[in-house]
């Protein structure tokens, strides 16, 4: 008969580990959990439906990394469960777009039994040298924390910090789960208390101090104007540049990895900013402001347009996740946050010059051939603004449609997603179906539109079938371009690299499972035919598995 284990028996209301983590993940909001069963997590994931989650069960480990990222990016957590080796490094490349992007995925691996680890057993997914750190070490660069849970008496304490930091920093975090830690046991009670996932606000008199010097320079700008990028929307303050907006009413622009961070109908809404590719009316009025307040700034190469803003630093003020910048003066620690909320209260209307933001810009013609030539790039994108709905979810491929959606203009509540720092080509498949997923949980009737590339799409295709499978509502749009154009365009414009093989997309409905009833397909070929299919009615509100 075994010992009882002393470090547990004391517990007041004892809750196996697995047991205990997928409480914590519904909790904090997810409902769903996407990856693949292996036979170090199997134990684990009989515990999923029995707190109320739902396991997704997705084609690959990669596309379920993807998927788990587009998850987050609507729902505001994600997760993913994987085996050990084979089935985390499959992941990797995702989770590493999750870090770089600044999403909040928590990513749990099963792995082998802490005696196994201990005795440097020769099991199969090892390496075979005995070595069982191997692997998170590969993942420690590309997770926030990494929590190896193989004692009971700290993984209550180790989840819940995990989990925390996982939200408070937007970044991936990597759990170690062993084999014969599942059933172990640990405290309950702590359950009853939710985790306090509240930012820590600033010191009061450095962020009085910061926001009466902030305020100097607003007051005094003559043309100050308001720039809104990506970590604006990875740090949750929408809320508070919207107030600040509705209250100041200066002109706001977006970065193309800020795009649906404003309401695109709003008054003040000037359009997307990107440097040398951002049309005459909008670089003008950006580049000529006397004061940009950048909120939450990440200046990449493609938000950039290749690095070509010209913005000086001393017309400058900068609002970060956790510091702020004032011309060439930094105040580490002072989020922006509250700053944001501070100058809102404080900001005196009656002293600001505000100038009326740029209208939208005039819809491109097609000019090959009218409607009924070929179907242009420069035509399509201004075109499908039309289409789009309040409350749409639209998912953008590395590629021409990333770039290509600079050109349209969103109604509100529209959320948009790209992976425009990592850029993997493919995300957007996987992405999509995370995000379609994580609209149905949160039960609403918005719709999903994924806009992606006939070469993007072959990499992650088979999560057509995990969208079929739990019924979601998505319509898909591939774009035929006759293979990887967006590479044609940086180098290689004939070469055969950028070839890619025309599948017959309109069958992949069938293909993966799908029937007449939840699968809808058609092929347009020139301007009057999308016109003809986006003005029907039932194409644009039937709910379904999908269309292309």
């Amino acid at each position: 008969m075994p010992r009882p284990d002393i470090r547990t028996q004391d517990l007041g209301k004892p809750v196996d580990v697995a047991e205990y983590l997928f409480t914590r993940l519904h909790q904090i909001g997810i409902r769903s959990i996407h990856g693949l069963p292996g036979d170090f997590n199997l134990a684990a994931l009989d515990y999923i439906p029995k707190v109320g989650l739902q396991w997704v069960g997705n084609c690959n480990e990669l596309n379920a990394a993807y998927a788990a990222d587009g998850y987050a990016r609507v729902n505001g957590m994600g997760a993913i469960v994987t085996t050990f080796g084979v089935g985390e490094l499959s992941a990797i490349n995702g989770l590493a777009g999750a870090y770089s992007e600044m999403v909040p995925v928590v990513h749990i691996v099963g792995c082998p039994s802490t005696i196994s680890q201990r005795g440097g057993m020769l099991l199969h997914h090892t390496l075979g040298n005995g070595d069982f750190n191997v692997f998170s070490n590969m993942s420690a660069g590309v997770s926030c924390v990494v929590a190896k849970l193989n004692d009971p008496v700290e993984i209550a304490s180790q989840i819940d910090h995990a989990l925390r930091e996982c939200y408070l920093r937007s970044r991936p975090v990597y759990l170690m789960l062993p084999t014969d830690m599942v059933m172990k046991k640990v405290e309950g009670e702590r359950l009853e208390t939710e985790i306090d996932l509240g930012e820590p606000p600033n010191d009061e008199a450095k962020e009085n101090y910061v926001v009466d010097v902030m305020l100097k320079y607003i007051h005094a700008a003559q043309r100050p104007v308001v720039l809104v990028d990506a970590c604006a929307v990875r740090s949750r303050v929408l809320g508070e540049v919207r107030a600040l907006i509705d209250k100041t009413r200066l002109p706001v622009f977006v970065t193309p990895m800020g795009k649906g961070a404003i309401d695109e109908t709003h008054a003040c809404y000037g359009g997307v900013y990107a440097g040398s590719a951002s049309h005459p009316e909008i670089k003008a009025m950006v580049e000529n402001s006397d004061l940009v307040l950048s909120i939450g700034a990440l200046k990449t190469d493609f938000n950039t347009a290749g690095f070509s803003y010209r913005l000086s630093q001393l017309n400058t003020i900068d609002f970060h996740t956790g510091y702020c910048v004032v011309r060439y003066s930094e105040y580490p620690g002072v989020k922006m946050r509250g700053v944001l909320r501070r100058i809102t209260e404080r900001v005196e209307v009656n002293r600001l010059k505000v100038a009326p933001a740029p209208g939208p810009p005039i819809a491109g013609s097609d000019k090959r051939g009218g409607p009924s030539g070929p179907i242009m790039q420069s035509w399509f994108w201004p075109h499908i603004s039309g289409f789009f709905r309040e409350g749409d979810v639209v998912v953008t491929e590395t590629g021409t449609a990333n770039f290509g959606v600079w050109e349209t203009r969103f109604p509100p509540k529209v959320t948009a997603l790209n992976q425009t720092l990592w850029g993997s080509i493919g995300w957007a498949v996987g992405a999509c179906q995370g995000a379609a997923l994580a609209v149905k949980d949160g039960g609403s009737p918005r719709r999903t539109i994924l806009f992606v590339g006939d070469g993007s799409i072959q990499l992650t295709a088979q999560e057509i079938s995990t969208i079929i499978k739990h019924k979601l509502d998505v319509i898909i749009f591939i774009i035929c371009n006759d293979g990887y154009t967006i590479e044609r365009f940086i180098h290689g414009m004939k070469a055969s690299y950028n070839d890619v093989v025309t599948w017959k997309y309109r069958d992949l409905g069938t293909v993966f499972g799908g029937t007449p009833q939840t699968v809808q397909s058609y092929a347009v070929r020139t301007p009057a035919e999308l016109n003809k299919l986006l003005g029907d009615e039932d194409f644009s509100t039937k709910q379904r598995g999908q269309y292309y």
